[in-house]
């Protein structure tokens, strides 16, 4: 137990430090995001290098029924192996007794990845850049809102209540005011942060009543989807300290904005560690406009991946503060794809289309597998939109069932995130869109039930 407990990270021997560890939950990230896997004793984890669960797990849609996806064996319920990245390890801090999370990673029978787990999807597609000497970097922001508790499906979602005892209030973007009624949620989400080992590079109030962002410091895609995965657990257990609900939900709530999480990316050369986007003299490189064709070329079809409920679409709504098309710019929101204002070493490019309930594995890898095949192909992309894009024309498909029929054409894109993962992958989410269709809204049964 000693020696292995010496190898945890920093933040997790210094969690532990002079305490007794008593558990350690062995997750993987489902198709969804969630957390899947159990937990162990510490001494039983001390003794065990693998554990098995089911393939099952990753054919379930968010309602926790199953895509018929199994393939030619039939759903006979494979184990996997799982195997534990130590480097993952870190603490949770919100358990009652001493408790470390650690991700695992799938293999199949003949010990190779398996190619639907998320988490194997995004190593698949970094690997890609790295067999071309490219080194992907990226940096997530994170949107969310902070919610009154909501125990009752059918009713609506309220904003979380403020310190000053009122309701969170919208259109307070930006306001320090605001971030203080929120105080002791984010304290905890601050404690819970440094305990974990993650660094928050700020957090803001945004546009929509209750609304916060959460900016990630650059770095590896793989370990930047692990703390946005981490992080919408401890989010959430900070807020229920708190009699509150976190909500990561593309459109909580009809009249506010959505939540975004919207990723910027720089790519590296091996061998120099300069950025390709820009060249010796600070200019934008090929690479630099490739990587946008890219995006402005695939990304319709990968909608799929990072726009993956009903609920995500609802946030492609014009003038409200989400992307309504793939225009590029430079430091212009309303555009699907932004160039902020940097210093050439740090020159980026940023993906405004994912809304934060996509799987951070599956919305990052989704935006570097078209950003790859922009760099393969070496287009250009479209000129660039001044103004607001809103008054463009939007390009991007509009429901799930649309996206998905792009998805399964895009032959290409599949040889990125691979094949077997692009099967599975549809036919979970169409099963999850039929789920859907079988529930009545109050619309229908407002305006429908004794008008038609």
């Amino acid at each position: 137990m000693a020696d292995w407990m010496s190898d945890l990270p920093g933040a997790a021997r210094a969690y532990l430090n002079g305490k007794r560890l008593d558990e350690v939950e062995c997750i993987i990230p489902d198709l969804p995001g969630i957390a899947r896997g159990k937990a162990v004793p510490a001494s039983k984890f001390a003794r065990q290098d693998f554990f098995h669960l089911p393939d099952s797990i990753f054919y379930q849609t968010i309602t926790g029924n199953w895509g018929e996806a199994a393939g030619e064996d039939g759903f006979i319920e494979k184990d996997m192996t799982l195997r534990p990245d130590m480097a993952t390890a870190t603490a949770a801090p919100w358990t009652g007794d001493w408790t470390l999370q650690v991700i695992h990673d799938a293999f199949d029978r003949e010990d190779n990845p398996v190619p639907f787990s998320p988490r194997n999807v995004l190593k698949h597609v970094v690997q890609l850049y790295r067999d071309k000497g490219w080194e992907p970097v990226v940096a997530p922001e994170m949107e969310f809102f902070l919610v009154g508790r909501n125990l009752d499906p059918k009713q609506e979602i309220r904003p979380m209540m403020g310190r000053s005892g009122r309701p969170a209030a919208a259109r307070q973007a930006y306001s320090m005011t605001a971030v203080d009624e929120f105080g002791p949620v984010i304290d905890d989400i601050y404690d819970f942060a440094e305990a974990q080992g993650f660094e928050i590079d700020g957090i803001t109030q945004e546009g929509g009543a209750g609304q916060l962002e959460i900016n990630l410091l650059h770095g590896d895609p793989v370990k930047l989807a692990d703390e946005v995965f981490y992080f919408k657990r401890l989010i959430r257990e900070a807020a229920m300290r708190h009699d509150a609900h976190a909500t990561f939900m593309a459109k909580p709530i009809a009249e506010e904005p959505g939540s975004a999480m919207h990723v910027h990316h720089s790519i590296l050369d091996t061998k120099t560690g300069e950025n390709i986007f820009s060249d010796a003299k600070g200019k934008e490189t090929p690479a630099f406009f490739h990587f946008i064709a890219g995006l402005q070329t695939h990304m319709p079809a990968a909608l799929a991946m990072i726009a993956p409920y009903v609920n995500s679409y609802r946030r492609y709504v014009k003038d409200n503060a989400a992307p309504i098309n793939l225009q590029w710019g430079h430091d212009n929101r309303t555009t699907g794809i932004r160039v902020p204002i940097s210093a050439p070493k740090a020159r980026r490019v940023e993906n405004r289309m994912a809304g934060m309930d996509c799987n951070p594995y599956l919305g990052i890898a989704a935006s570097l597998a078209c950003g790859y095949l922009g760099l393969i192909d070496g287009k250009k992309p479209a000129a660039e939109y001044k103004g607001e894009a809103y008054d463009g024309e939007g390009d991007i498909p509009r429901s799930p069932n649309q996206a998905l029929d792009m998805f399964d054409q895009a032959t290409r894109l599949h040889e990125v995130v691979h094949p077997e993962f692009a099967r599975v992958y549809s036919i979970v989410k169409r099963a999850e869109y039929e789920e859907f269709l079988q529930v009545i809204s109050p619309w229908e049964r407002e305006h429908l039930l004794l008008n038609v």
